[in-house]
């Protein structure tokens, strides 16, 4: 998908606007349109003209993250190992729900502000259900994981680190520890 070239002047005020909402997501301040405004020294006007609604704003600040996630699960549908390709995209989704803040309200959302979140999301859950199903029939995971355990199943993971994970510097290690021990639940049990 093409966006239209920005003037210097608008596409400066578009990053500086990005920027800020970056910040205040990373506070876990709420977006507030007049307030992204004020914080970025631009008119109100000209937020709205970039951003209808705080939730195509958010949507704009997780997009970055949406696009690596769904880069590395098309990497991963390339590994010619279904469990190691799984592990490696789970590991991935779980660093991002820890890292950043804009990632789960924007996974979590009913409904999409802008087409490529919803664009993005759709391409991620399809590479999750595809990575699952390769690793479901080579053997490596358990029949009876099904695509849809997957999305709670990182969520859960994502909310005992916020909860449990300590300190910001050893969140990452939490979670993927929190991670191995899920994967080595999702394992096909060795016959007897």
């Amino acid at each position: 998908m093409t966006t239209p070239q920005l003037r210097r002047d608008a596409a400066r005020n578009w990053d500086r606007i990005v920027a800020v909402a970056r910040d205040l997501v990373d506070q876990g301040t709420a977006l507030q349109l007049n307030d992204v405004a004020h914080r970025a020294g631009v008119g109100v006007a000209t937020v709205y003209r970039h951003f209808a609604t705080p939730e195509a704003l958010l949507e704009t600040v997780a997009t970055p993250c949406l696009e690596a996630l769904t880069a590395h699960g098309h990497q991963a549908l390339t590994d010619a190992d279904p469990r190691r390709a799984l592990e490696g995209f789970l590991s991935c989704v779980v660093e991002a729900q820890v890292t950043d803040a804009a990632l789960a309200p924007v996974a979590a959302a009913a409904s999409d502000a802008l087409p490529r979140t919803t664009e993005l999301k759709a391409s991620l859950a399809s590479t999750g259900t595809a990575l699952l199903d390769r690793a479901r029939d080579a053997g490596a995971v358990r029949s009876d994981v099904a695509a849809g355990d997957l999305v709670p199943l990182m969520c859960g993971i994502a909310h005992a680190v916020n909860v449990h994970g300590g300190a910001p510097a050893d969140r990452i290690a939490a979670a993927h520890r929190y991670l191995a021990m899920l994967l080595e639940g999702m394992r096909t049990p060795p016959a007897p």
